[in-house]
């Protein structure tokens, strides 16, 4: 919660500028508490929300924090939360991973923003200036972040594992709606291990994911229809490789969704499961439902099959 691109601040969510007073602030606090709280009727979310934005500025030492972390201070403290992820050192056992988790979409953003601003953008990532810029342009980036945080996640599960971020999707494969931006045409992650093959979207929605006929839907999904994308990917990927999946996958922030996991059943014949980001590891070590095991020869001749098919974006 708040370290998204499309969260709202703390501040916005306590109604208040960032640059009021303690007791202005603490004011602001309790009259949201008693608008939002389920019992007089309010939106037991919203509350949750509330909480959450008083125990990161409820004091003057957690407020100074806050600000120098999310852009509202004057203080010279960098904070690089939604600049690329610094190169690891440590010598674990990782998943063998191929692509660049969240790059295309990182170059769309940075494209994007100069073309907005009209100029070069000294700093696209400096979150007082994120917080200017269209909607539209901070999912891009979002998208970028969730990605690269499955990738964290895919790689910690070991050697066992392989990825491939950020493929290409062959011709014919759904595109972005009307009014979208012109995001890549990708699939976020292949995932393959011993529990099975893995087409794998990450998305931030910057809200709770509601659905419809085995759909996502709300203004947070833009004009795209994503569960019909990623299966569209998939299958498109599947044709091309010649291998078939056990299952897609959509990742969401713990935030954006109500439950662990919410299956969606199988959609044109490809079992779905919408997941939170906390509970993707566990997922795919235990498997998709109804996903059967690979080892053996046939994970190898799987893991050559999409390596020799696949193309990055």
């Amino acid at each position: 919660m708040f370290d998204s691109p499309l969260s709202a601040s703390a501040y916005e969510v306590l109604g208040v500028a960032a640059t009021v007073g303690d007791e202005e602030l603490r004011r602001a606090y309790r009259l949201q508490l008693r608008r939002t709280h389920p019992d007089t009727g309010g939106d037991a979310t919203v509350f949750i929300q509330v909480q959450r934005a008083w125990e990161l500025v409820g004091t003057p030492e957690l407020r100074a924090a806050y600000d120098r972390g999310h852009g509202f201070s004057d203080d010279d403290l960098p904070w690089d939360g939604w600049r690329a992820p610094a190169a690891r050192t440590d010598t674990r056992p990782r998943a063998k991973a191929y692509g660049e988790a969240g790059g295309s979409r990182r170059r769309l953003y940075v494209a994007q923003v100069h073309a907005w601003a009209g100029s070069e953008v000294a700093d696209p990532y400096d979150p007082a200036f994120v917080r200017t810029i269209p909607r539209e342009l901070r999912r891009v980036l979002a998208n970028a972040l969730a990605e690269e945080h499955t990738a964290r996640t895919v790689a910690d599960l070991g050697m066992g594992f392989t990825a491939w971020h950020d493929v290409a999707v062959p011709a014919g494969a759904a595109a972005p709606g009307p009014g979208a931006p012109a995001a890549p045409d990708t699939l976020d992650h292949i995932v393959l291990g011993p529990s099975g093959l893995y087409g794998l979207m990450s998305a931030d929605f910057g809200e709770i994911a509601r659905f419809r006929q085995g759909e996502v839907i709300g203004s947070g999904t833009g004009s795209r229809a994503p569960v019909t994308a990623l299966v569209t990917q998939v299958r498109s990927i599947a044709r091309a490789a010649r291998v078939r999946f056990g299952g897609a996958v959509l990742v969401l922030p713990d935030d954006d969704l109500a439950q662990a996991m919410t299956p969606l059943g199988a959609i044109r014949g490809t079992t779905v499961v919408v997941v939170r980001r906390s509970a993707l590891r566990t997922l795919l070590r235990a498997g998709v439902p109804g996903s059967r095991t690979i080892g053996g020869t046939e994970l190898f001749d799987l893991r050559t099959r999409i390596q020799q098919t696949v193309r990055f974006a």
